[in-house]
């Protein structure tokens, strides 16, 4: 009797369990659509700035010595120092939504150590932070509850240091590396070189660069558009970041609830089981206790 109400509350407590999990899932759905669409929406805006300063980068570098006069355009023969952004969760039940991205971020640093580069990290999310300062490897800038609810003004607050220690000498190169959303069931790494800008590298772009020319007097238009590019790219790491975040989530807890049920339908036969036992039993103690009085 004893080993049924085991098995009873045992029943329950993965029942409640299961619960939970589909409403975490349920939840992640509904948060999902929005950042979703907001994704998307960015993604679009992201790619054409892109094109447009690497199309610039490259006329750039068509004239000589001017690439001197914009730094963010410069790019150094020897890299000495690279500073990497990368994004994590702030929150966990997300699976191994932030392992791809740890991953990464060891890799370069691995990279760059064996070339004698200096790597300076910047974190942002909650999981990453706690990983490297395990790891006892030190962390330049680290920001918490920006990756969860990521907006415009905390994109340019992160980014702006970034740039400012680039144009200083700081830095050489600048990297950002999140994990992205990519459809509902899956994710794709996404590693970002953001400065120095990138000049178009294939013939086919090069040539359809042809009707974009710069002028002396452009250079506002230019720091405006440097601007606009770097915040936004920051602005859009956060945002897929975030949509990758409860997409993986939502898989997650999916499976929570998948895994929950079969062990419900475990235990529940483990139950019938041992109460079919537990009648036999008692059934043959009556009928030899009847057999002993004849």
């Amino acid at each position: 009797m004893s080993n049924l109400k085991e098995i009873k509350r045992k029943i329950k407590s993965v029942h409640n369990t299961q619960k939970t999990t589909n409403a975490m899932k349920l939840v992640s759905t509904a948060k999902l659509r929005k950042a979703e669409e907001a994704a998307k929406q960015s993604k679009i805006f992201a790619q054409k700035i892109d094109e447009v300063l690497s199309e610039i980068a490259f006329k750039i570098n068509q004239y000589e010595g001017l690439d001197n006069k914009l730094p963010f355009f410069r790019k150094k023969e020897k890299v000495e120092k690279v500073d990497i952004i990368f994004i994590t969760a702030d929150k966990g039940l997300c699976g191994g939504f932030n392992i791809k991205t740890i991953k990464a971020v060891n890799e370069m640093l691995d990279e760059y150590k064996a070339k004698k580069i200096k790597v300076r990290l910047r974190a942002i999310g909650k999981t990453g932070i706690e990983y490297f300062n395990f790891q006892n490897i030190e962390i330049l800038e680290k920001y918490l509850d920006t990756s969860s609810s990521p907006d415009y003004e905390k994109a340019c607050k992160i980014i702006k240091s970034v740039v400012e220690d680039f144009i200083q000498g700081l830095s050489d190169k600048v990297v950002i590396i999140h994990n992205g959303y990519k459809n509902m069931i899956s994710q794709e790494l996404c590693i970002n070189e953001l400065l120095p800008v990138a000049a178009i590298a294939s013939k086919e772009e090069q040539e359809s660069s042809s009707l974009l020319d710069l002028e002396p007097e452009s250079e506002e238009i230019l720091n405006d558009l440097l601007n606009t590019y770097f915040e936004y790219n920051m602005y859009f790491a956060l945002v897929d970041s975030l949509a990758a975040e409860h997409s993986a989530r939502m898989q997650a807890m999916d499976n929570a609830t998948n895994n929950a049920k079969a062990r419900v339908k475990e235990l529940n036969l483990a139950y019938n089981k041992a109460r079919q036992e537990s009648i036999t039993t008692e059934l043959i103690e009556i009928i030899s206790g009847v057999e002993s009085m004849k």
